[in-house]
């Protein structure tokens, strides 16, 4: 591994990742928001930011100087896969040059017919300095990456796919395999609602950890208010 990628992974070892993010459907869906997003983690300790799409990711650069997981969310319709699931989406990806590039690394099929070693195989040819985490849903597929070449290993998908779906989340016993066996960095990431469950994720031996929804989607944290008002 280089010098570059090293220096990354140590300015965000036993930190905290935030995710900034708005899908379209969402009150806060802009560019410019999600940078002052970014800016509020910054300031708040942040030592680093999980973004989608090239638009938020040129805007966030622009505001803070940290490193950014980035992704493309695209929806194909003969995948289930939507977490920068073709070509198209890292190399767009790399063109605005993201120190981690993140996808979805489970079992399912990608679009095209595609399984993810091939695609994974074909993208690290074309890209072979950059630094790669999967998003994978369970501990075979998390094995299965570090064994395909990825750098980082993530926990982003448990509960996420139709075979994991009512899983208990975090998933921390997930997690707790990963560090022991995988070989490779753990990014503990998908439903770390509470500062006490990421101190428990960190305390796991995880890389770092990324927190999204308990922080950056207000739609989301206001309903888990009203929700005990109508009951």
């Amino acid at each position: 591994m280089n010098q570059h990628n090293i220096d990354i992974l140590n300015a965000v070892k036993g930190g905290l990742v935030v995710s900034c993010q708005a899908l379209p459907d969402e009150p806060l869906h802009s560019s410019f928001i999600m940078s002052r997003m970014a800016l509020a983690a910054f300031q708040g300790g942040a030592v680093g930011i999980r973004a989608n799409t090239v638009e938020d990711i040129t805007e966030i650069r622009k505001t803070v100087d940290l490193p950014i997981i980035g992704i493309i969310k695209e929806v194909y319709p003969d995948s289930e896969v939507y977490i920068t699931p073709t070509m198209k989406e890292v190399d767009a990806l790399m063109a605005c040059g993201v120190e981690v590039l993140a996808m979805d690394a489970t079992k399912r099929t990608r679009p095209n017919g595609r399984e993810l070693k091939e695609f994974f195989t074909e993208v690290r040819a074309k890209y072979p300095e950059q630094l790669f985490m999967a998003d994978c849903s369970s501990q075979e597929e998390g094995m299965a990456a570090a064994e395909m070449g990825f750098d980082l290993i993530g926990t982003t998908m448990a509960g996420y796919t139709t075979y994991t779906k009512g899983r208990v989340v975090p998933p921390f016993d997930m997690i707790e395999y990963l560090v022991k066996n995988c070989g490779k960095p753990v990014i503990a990431e998908g439903n770390i609602g509470t500062p006490e469950q990421l101190r428990e994720a960190l305390d796991l031996g995880v890389h770092c950890a990324v927190v999204g929804g308990a922080i950056t989607r207000p739609l989301q944290i206001t309903r888990k208010f009203t929700a005990v008002i109508k009951k």
